[in-house]
């Protein structure tokens, strides 16, 4: 198919056809995309005819078409300067290794949407596939109607807008509420920069997971932990935090990277473990209750967010205390950095391991 119109002047024609390059297999070079659709592509390499799509990788082409379009440039690799039917051969294996990493380059620059095909829902999120690269909708990035639901956008075809990509990590991050609220990067970092770290803000918590509540501050996004809920043991934050309600927290940290804020409401109050040896000096004799026992021994809760631990080596065995029950311990050490407490029970004699 050559490229040279019928109505240009013989010698005219001739003098294009001595100018146009020429090619050789292996040559990579680039080419402008004339037609595609599932049966091939065919580009413009600037040759005497357009250059058609090897047959192999036309049947991978499919996955491809919802990105690519007539007038697209990347770089392809000869296969044959000429095949039986007058074309030049190309390859696009460059593109379907690392182009589709350039498209989503652009495209987080551009802030555009893509379109993605969402998979199963883990810790992390809800898995999504762009093009054959895994990437992944954090919870906190879904819309409301799916943020306590996320596992029902399994197979669901969605726009997003890309917050990270990194190909050497192959590391992808999407949003679909940047997509369906039209959030823009600029705007979130202009947002991002005016929080200060240490100052306490009102966030609605947007969702509860096993692993902390998801909230919004100043139209930013920030993640109580479930170790920041409380001073107290917390093993389900749901019965701390409820979605939809408003609360007063504390940024604990600014996570540059992604632009999201480590928050906390425990640090609300004062912390319990603060001059917690002068509180319980060696020998004092103190009351407790049991909260749980463990195969190394029971712990025992001296106040809200102050428990202590009655080592296995300190018991005779014969013990049977049930959780909720209360207790009558002495303080045998107390490490208040690595916030633990040494309890004894009380004993007629103290037993030869007591130091």
């Amino acid at each position: 198919m050559a490229k040279i119109s019928k109505t240009t002047h013989p010698m005219e024609a001739m003098l294009k056809l001595e100018h146009l390059p020429k090619i050789s297999k292996g040559q990579e070079l680039s080419a402008e995309i004339v037609s595609l659709s599932k049966k091939g592509v065919m580009f413009d390499i600037g040759a005497k005819a357009y250059a058609v799509l090897g047959d192999m990788e036309v049947k991978e082409i499919s996955t491809y078409l919802p990105y690519l379009k007539a007038g697209t440039v990347m770089k392809v690799r000869i296969v044959a300067p000429e095949s039986k039917d007058g074309y030049p051969v190309v390859s696009m294996k460059k593109f379907f290794q690392k182009g589709k990493w350039e498209i989503l380059k652009e495209k987080k620059d551009k802030e555009e949407e893509i379109e993605v095909i969402c998979g199963e829902y883990g810790k992390g999120g809800v898995f999504a596939d762009f093009m054959g690269i895994r990437g992944v909708i954090p919870k906190i990035q879904l819309t409301d109607n799916f943020i306590n639901h996320p596992e029902k956008l399994g197979g669901q075809k969605i726009k997003v807008r890309i917050l990270e990509v990194d190909e050497e990590k192959n590391r992808l991050v999407v949003s679909q509420k940047a997509a369906v609220l039209g959030i823009s990067q600029k705007e979130l970092k202009e947002k991002f920069e005016k929080i200060k770290e240490g100052k306490v803000y009102k966030a609605k918590v947007l969702g509860v997971s096993e692993f902390g509540a998801f909230c919004e501050v100043e139209g930013v996004e920030g993640l109580i932990h479930i170790s920041e809920i409380s001073w107290e043991k917390v093993a389900d934050a749901s019965e701390h935090i409820r979605a939809g309600e408003t609360i007063e927290v504390v940024v604990v940290e600014k996570n540059l990277t992604d632009l999201k804020l480590n928050l906390s409401l425990k640090r609300l109050t004062k912390d319990p473990w603060e001059n917690i040896e002068n509180k319980y000096p060696k020998d004092k004799e103190v009351r407790g209750e049991i909260v749980r026992k463990e195969k190394y021994g029971y712990f025992v809760k001296l106040e809200p967010g102050v428990e202590g631990l009655i080592h296995i080596s300190k018991l005779t065995g014969e013990e049977k205390f049930k959780e909720g029950q209360g207790v009558k311990v002495f303080i045998e050490k107390v490490n208040q950095k690595g916030r633990r407490i040494s309890l004894l029970l009380p004993q007629k004699e103290k037993p030869v391991t007591y130091r």
